[in-house]
């Protein structure tokens, strides 16, 4: 582990880029499920799975760009593209044994809680973009969904290989209720976890418009608006719907999606229903149920209010 002695930014950069990075056990075994039936699997079936493991994606996408081939000329940004360029058969054959979240940090249940909520509320994020993107008819609605997918990635690396460092961070925040989780990081790290994400995916190469994607300081575009409203809304509805930042979040999808309060609620419902319905991928229990007008969760007396304007 990284974290038994102090580093610097570059010292957890260096460390990150070689690391073998583990995957969910249920991307494995509904993986495992689809090679039993190998000649009728396409690439979205496999796209579909893999959409919920932000960790296996980001394994993909490195290992199509480290082989790029030299007479390739486009980007490779969505996991179909990918299977596509690589094929069923050689995916099936490089992806095995790889290492597992729930063995490698079996020492670490607290972390391994941690990570998976992280992870979890990356596929929610991952639906909402892409649910937006094809209501705004975008014609690679698949690459925004892919940028929220991978948005914190480094978070749930430094749960993966900084437990302990990522514990001190998370009681930190828990106990000062109103810190912001930039300056736990700060605190603790020396650095904010989103200075780290940019670095990595520079230094991984992924494609430059998923670099622009995940860089919220290109949220006045529309795209990228749309992955990082959907980041926002994952990280404040995936405990609850009375998060208080809620609100601002509702009125930037509205004005991003040009729908009424009521036809924006209709919309994140049904994603939000789609991602609560995988949350055993998680081994999440306790996951708040999805936005319901008529059935407030948590007890809530009043369901989350839209901007009217």
């Amino acid at each position: 582990m990284i974290e038994t002695q102090t580093r610097n930014l570059s010292d957890w950069i260096r460390f990150l880029d070689v690391v073998e990075i583990p995957v969910l056990q249920r991307t494995v075994v509904e993986l495992a499920r689809l090679r039993e039936d190998e000649d009728r699997v396409g690439a979205r079936n496999i796209a579909q799975v893999l959409l919920h493991d932000p960790l296996f994606t980001l394994r993909v996408l490195r290992y199509l760009q480290a082989h790029r081939r030299n007479v390739q000329t486009a980007d490779i940004t969505t996991l179909e593209h990918a299977l596509m360029m690589l094929g069923i058969g050689p995916f099936f054959t490089h992806f095995v044994n790889l290492p597992v979240v729930e063995e490698v940090m079996a020492s670490q249940p607290l972390a391994i809680d941690g990570l998976m909520r992280v992870a979890y509320r990356a596929h929610h994020a991952a639906l909402y973009a892409r649910d937006w993107a094809n209501l705004r008819r975008d014609s690679r609605a698949d690459e925004v969904a892919i940028a929220a997918l991978l948005h914190d990635l480094a978070e749930m690396l430094l749960w993966c290989f900084a437990p302990v460092t990522s514990l001190r961070i998370s009681e930190m925040m828990r106990t000062e209720e109103h810190l912001r989780s930039s300056v736990a990081q700060t605190r603790v790290l020396g650095f904010k976890i989103s200075q780290l994400q940019h670095k990595l995916i520079g230094e991984w190469k992924l494609a430059p418009v998923l670099q622009e994607l995940m860089d919220d300081s290109h949220g006045s575009q529309p795209r990228s608006a749309n992955a990082a409203l959907a980041v926002s809304l994952a990280r404040h509805s995936v405990s609850g719907w009375d998060n208080p930042a809620l609100p601002d979040d509702y009125v930037g999808i509205q004005q991003l999606l040009k729908l009424s309060p009521p036809e924006t609620a209709v919309r994140i419902r049904h994603a939000a229903l789609e991602a609560y319905a995988a949350r055993d991928w998680y081994h999440i229990e306790d996951a708040s149920t999805p936005l319901d007008p008529d059935n407030p969760p948590n007890g809530v007396k009043d369901s989350p209010k839209f901007d009217d304007t």
